[in-house]
């Protein structure tokens, strides 16, 4: 898993011990980490030099992790993966509806770290690729925020779109509710929100309405959903 071309991560973290180890552990995989103690510092370094990533605590001394979030969004898209001890729902709920890529409870283990952050740069490596020229009878249209297949469109609405395009893209990998909710639909996910819901649901017709067999869109339970590639 080593990092082919040194990404820089920043790392704001204000236990000594942990930031230690978390420097030791990212740099022996190739990575480039600096470490910042308290939030102030934090921002600051953010804005001042680019970085590939940023891990960051939650709980911090002066300017809280969720505040330096809410002002980075402010500037700029870097990937943020938080680290918290308040891993409760509605504390990840919270962390991914003030803009954060991913979440990370405390405690953790450093293998699982560096498998949120290596997966974090390869989604950011693959979105910043340039978009493959789709048949002209086939593929997702972002102009018209639609999908034709076999020279019929499915008739997606914006959100629909968003949803089906995002799932396509992490094909197999199954994508929780509180991520799809921040990114799909930009707002926090309750669990009373049907909306996302509603959404795979009118997918999964239209899908079947234009003979769409390729894929399956299947819900995880107490996970979330997943498009997966099936066999003709």
């Amino acid at each position: 898993m080593l990092a082919r071309h040194a990404h820089a991560i920043l790392t704001i973290e204000d236990d000594p011990v942990l930031g230690a180890h978390l420097k030791s552990s990212l740099e022996s995989k190739g990575f480039a980490v600096t470490l910042a103690a308290d939030g102030d510092l934090g921002l600051s370094l953010a804005f001042k030099r680019q970085f590939d990533l940023i891990l960051l605590d939650v709980m911090l001394p002066g300017l809280g992790g969720l505040d330096l979030l809410a002002r980075l969004r402010q500037r700029q898209r870097t990937p943020v993966l938080l680290m918290s001890a308040l891993g409760e729902e509605s504390h990840r709920i919270r962390g991914f509806d003030s803009g954060a890529d991913d979440y990370l409870p405390k405690p953790f283990s450093l293998a699982e770290l560096q498998v949120r952050v290596a997966a974090i740069l390869r989604r950011v490596a693959y979105e910043q690729q340039p978009a493959p020229q789709a048949p002209p009878s086939e593929g997702f249209d972002e102009a018209c925020c639609d999908l034709l297949h076999a020279g019929r469109w499915l008739e997606l609405t914006p959100s629909e779109f968003r949803l089906l395009k995002l799932l396509h893209n992490h094909l197999g990998e199954v994508l929780s509710k509180a991520f799809l909710y921040q990114q799909v639909l930009h707002r926090g996910y309750s669990q009373h929100d049907r909306a996302l819901d509603m959404h795979v649901s009118n997918i999964r017709r239209k899908l079947a309405r234009c003979n769409v067999d390729s894929w399956r869109l299947e819900a995880v339970w107490g996970q979330g959903y997943v498009l997966r590639e099936q066999c003709s």
